[in-house]
């Protein structure tokens, strides 16, 4: 291996996100060598030229980077450290990345053990599922040393549009983990918004087809996440007349919103929520219908 060039990769775990994954690797100059514990499921790349590992310790042996893709903690632990695990066999200066998401303190753990054998270790999990992997359009959060992050970027670019170096070993996950608390979140709110709607006697299905529409259109929630500190908003920074309006609107509709569960009998706990806390979320303060509606509340 000469500078940040990588040659051979190595994938361990050919399931729903990794078959994907490595099928991308296929085509880049250098070679793949492929692990599952299904061996059917190494055929696929074998077919294509890929060559096949009986263990972690024979595919680390001669590979310059190990993408390892599998279920939790416990199984990354025993990839990497196990009796017949990467560190057995692999190389200095070879990158193991772990896609899975595990604790983040685990990807530190394990870091120190790799850094023992002159292994780089980096926590990299991705957000985009199946279809974005087939397509190569994932989202990768990479915890790593600016050497390692310089190795990786160029063979993840198979499987990804866009590579984000969040920091060290252990930032990808958080930031993966506090990805994964607004997409989660979103999803319970959506639930909550299909109880009032169905309340509202409103065709849930055609419901879901407007928000797949306007958040391909908006972003999502996304589209408000462009400040670099959560700290409230000056007046005269730029953001906040933008913020303002944003909340103005919000708390109208929200309000709306929890009137109407009122009057449903539906209770609407993260409406409620949202109203209280979308202004100081934003940096902006409470905005009066907030206000309003929290005095009724505790008259």
């Amino acid at each position: 291996m000469t500078g940040s060039t990588i040659g051979r990769v190595g994938y361990i775990g050919l399931g729903n996100m990794g078959a994907p994954m490595a099928e991308r690797l296929l085509t880049r100059p250098g070679g793949l060598t492929v692990l599952d514990v299904v061996p059917e499921a190494m055929s696929p790349f074998t077919d294509k030229g890929a060559a096949a590992a009986s263990s972690p310790a024979e595919l680390a042996a001669g590979c310059d980077l190990v993408c390892v893709t599998v279920l939790d903690d416990a199984q990354v632990r025993d990839v990497v450290t196990g009796p017949d695990g990467l560190l057995a066999t692999a190389r200095p200066g070879t990158v193991v990345a772990v896609h899975s998401t595990i604790s983040d303190t685990t990807a530190v753990e394990l870091a120190a053990k790799c850094a023992e054998k002159g292994v780089d270790f980096v926590d990299a999990p991705v957000s985009g599922g199946a279809g974005g992997a087939k397509n190569g359009i994932l989202a990768v959060m990479v915890g790593a040393t600016d050497d390692s992050f310089a190795k990786i970027e160029e063979p993840f670019g198979t499987f990804a549009s866009l590579v984000v170096h969040a920091g060290p070993v252990g930032a990808g996950t958080r930031m993966k983990l506090a990805r994964n608390l607004l997409h989660f979140i979103a999803f319970t709110a959506a639930t909550e918004a299909q109880r009032l709607a169905e309340a509202a006697g409103i065709d849930i299905t055609e419901l879901g087809k407007v928000v797949r529409h306007t958040d391909a259109i908006t972003g999502g929630a996304g589209s408000i996440m462009w400040r670099d500190t959560t700290s409230p908003l000056a007046e005269d920074d730029s953001w906040f007349p933008i913020f303002s309006r944003v909340r103005a609107l919000g708390e109208k509709d929200l309000a709306l919103a929890l009137d109407l569960g009122d009057r449903l009998g539906v209770d609407l706990p993260l409406g409620a929520r949202a109203l209280s806390d979308l202004g100081p979320g934003l940096g902006v303060g409470t905005g009066e219908i907030a206000q309003t509606r929290s005095r009724k509340e505790h008259a």
